[in-house]
């Protein structure tokens, strides 16, 4: 096109110019959609998903599982979770966003009755980006500290106290008397009377590692409670701020910006746990570290505990991170005939093998760890942050070359949680942008700049000396049966009330038709299998609630209620939706009822060419018609 006849600065359409400054320049050229704009590339989607699926959990919680739970003998239970209750409900996910185009809660124009679902689902998110980002705080702090010619846990320094040490301490021995007289004293009496113990009579207990007390009295300067909040650690307040610094600056252009950076947040991750693998494997002890992993200590008896298959079906479901809105969000930007099935499969065999692989790269060099110290594998493992904040930091000490190793491994886990928590805030301003799209057109990067000062903010708590207590106390809850509730009601919904065999056809608009065969599997899944075992997994874990706490320091009653209120917060909007969405119906009662159970006029494909003869009297999508359900016999009311 000839330049002079169009500046750069304009965008031409026929004969139309378009300023730049009015332009929703989170839309391209050739998206599909011009309202909400679409992935630039198939690879910006599926690279975005992998990284929202693939997160820390698989890094420091997987291998944990596996070898707590028989070795190689949970990858059994694990892969059948993953077939009758992982996969169906990605799949669902991703096959909801992408028909209509919608967020986690606009996307309930499909059953009104239950839009509070999806306010639950994205409200949940809310207050797990506000401590998933302290943790990427956490490994920025970590990754900074590892700057130097010697990490800085190696060896017990200033900060330590009498308990640092890597081999086992004297608690009390037998001292002899100047009358010669034998007795019984402690550690701490025996030298400031510059005597000598017994040899025979100590009696030893194991020493707090360098790593740990470096963790607890210097990252964190830990408070001994959650009731003594202590003053902000200014410098994990600066990492906090660093890390949503880069949130913000990742996804200021939506799903068109944080779809470049996941090319690298989602792909360093396997190159770092590559190299770990690797230098890991040239290491004493590195062998019997993968044996206990996943080798001869398979235990297949293992299989017969109820508990081995809850953690598996568990650890499937929260680390593909299906019913936190983020998998319809991301999904709703793709093209309407995407192959959605395909997506599906690839990413979570990419997360699960991903989890597989870190195994290898993480007990190897634990492996190591044992080997040098003179424990067993089974004295070293940890999961959750005494993985990656002590266990790990304290092997990556001992190696040559160790600041190197500590900084890939967390900017490893940088990028892990990046990548998720980008996912997460693109949920937040998908929700914002269809319930407030000329807003959101016009205001996209202060809104999202907006959106991270303020859980900034809300995080700070997080960084105070008891910040460790919040961040637990919020996951603890938070990150618990809610999303459980969340995604038994999502599957009963569309497929019982909705119905699934419509839900199939919607889908086979996109993909096209399936033989019947195809579909034998996902039904049986989705209308009794997978909702059967959410349902079981939500009632153990209310059977086995606990009370929570942090490094055996238990939380106040006051702390626990406020846990209880958080959850609450987050699951009332589902009652509360129900109700207001009965009274702005019409007729009886039980009219009303049946009314919000059907779809809104407003469902549907978003674009008109693609709605077909099902959709035809469908009402525009950017229509908010809420009140505008359809009558009990089924027809829909004129605008």
């Amino acid at each position: 096109m000839d330049k002079l006849k169009c500046p750069s600065f304009f965008k031409c359409r026929g004969k139309e110019k378009v300023t730049a400054s009015s332009e929703n320049f989170h839309v391209g050229e050739n998206d599909e959609n011009q309202d909400r704009g679409n992935w630039s590339k198939k690879s910006d989607y599926l690279l975005s998903m992998v990284g929202y699926a693939v997160g820390l959990g698989n890094v420091w919680r997987f291998p944990y599982l596996t070898y707590n739970n028989g070795g190689g003998a949970f990858l059994i239970p694990y892969a059948i979770m993953l077939a009758l209750a992982g996969l169906p409900l990605f799949f669902l996910e991703c096959s909801l966003g992408q028909f209509a185009s919608l967020s986690p809660v606009s996307i309930w124009r499909i059953l009104p009755l239950f839009q509070g679902v999806g306010i639950t689902m994205v409200l949940i998110s809310i207050f797990v980006t506000i401590y998933y980002n302290v943790i990427i705080a956490y490994s920025l702090y970590y990754m900074f500290a590892s700057f130097q010619s010697e990490l800085p846990w190696k060896n017990c320094s200033s900060w330590a106290d009498q308990n640092c040490s890597r081999s086992p301490i004297v608690t009390h021995c037998n001292v002899s008397t100047n009358t010669g007289e034998i007795i019984r004293v402690n550690r701490s009496w025996v030298y400031n009377n510059s005597l000598t113990c017994i040899n025979g009579s100590e009696a030893y207990q194991p020493g707090q590692l360098p790593s740990e007390q470096y963790w607890n009295k210097v990252a964190l300067q830990r408070s001994s409670g959650m009731d003594e909040t202590g003053v902000i650690v200014w410098y994990l307040a600066l990492c906090l701020l660093l890390a949503w610094l880069i949130v913000g600056a990742a996804l200021f252009k939506g799903i068109k910006s944080s779809g470049k950076v996941v090319y690298f947040t989602a792909i360093f991750p396997y190159v770092v746990l590559l190299i770990l693998l690797i230098r890991g494997a040239t290491l004493e002890g590195a062998s019997k570290g993968i044996s206990y992993y996943i080798g001869a200590q398979s235990n297949f008896t293992k299989l017969r505990e109820a508990e081995v298959w809850k953690d598996a079906a568990t650890q499937i479901f929260y680390s593909l991170s299906v019913a936190w809105g983020g998998l319809v969000a991301l999904s709703s930007y793709n093209k309407f005939n995407n192959n959605c099935f395909s997506d599906a499969i690839v990413v979570c065999l990419t997360n699960c093998l991903t989890s597989v692989f870190a195994g290898f790269a993480i007990f190897s060099i634990l492996g190591h760890m044992a080997h040098i110290s003179g424990k067993e594998v089974s004295q070293v493992v940890k999961s959750g942050f005494d993985l990656a904040f002590i266990a790990y930091p304290e092997a990556l000490a001992q190696l040559p070359g160790g600041p190197f190793w500590s900084i890939l491994f967390f900017f490893m886990l940088l990028t892990l949680g990046l990548d998720s928590q980008f996912a997460s805030i693109e949920t937040i301003t998908t929700t914002i942008q269809d319930l407030f799209p000329k807003v959101m057109k016009k205001m996209r990067v202060p809104i999202t700049l907006g959106c991270c000062l303020v859980l900034f903010l809300l995080g700070l708590v997080c960084v105070t000396q008891a910040g460790i207590y919040w961040v637990h106390l919020i996951d603890h809850f938070c990150a618990g049966w809610g999303i459980l509730i969340a995604a038994i009601l999502e599957i009963i919904g569309i497929i019982w009330i909705y119905g699934g065999n419509r839900f199939i056809e919607d889908i086979e608009m996109m993909i096209g038709a399936k033989r019947w065969i195809f579909w034998l599997w996902w039904r049986a899944c989705w209308f009794v299998i997978t909702p059967l075992l959410l349902i079981a997994i939500l009632i153990w874990s209310l059977v086995k609630f606990h009370r929570p706490d942090y490094a055996q320091i238990p939380y106040p009653d006051w702390g626990v209620a406020l846990g209880w209120c958080m959850i609450i917060f987050c699951i009332i909007w589902i009652p509360i939706m129900a109700i207001v969405k009965i009274i702005q119906a019409e007729g009886s009662i039980f009219q009303r009822f049946v009314s919000c159970c059907r779809p809104a006029s407003n469902w549907g494909p978003y674009l008109e060419r693609h709605r077909g003869e099902r959709y035809k009297d469908m009402v525009d999508p950017k229509k908010e018609t809420d009140h505008e359900i359809p009558t009990v016999s089924g027809s829909r009311k004129p605008e």
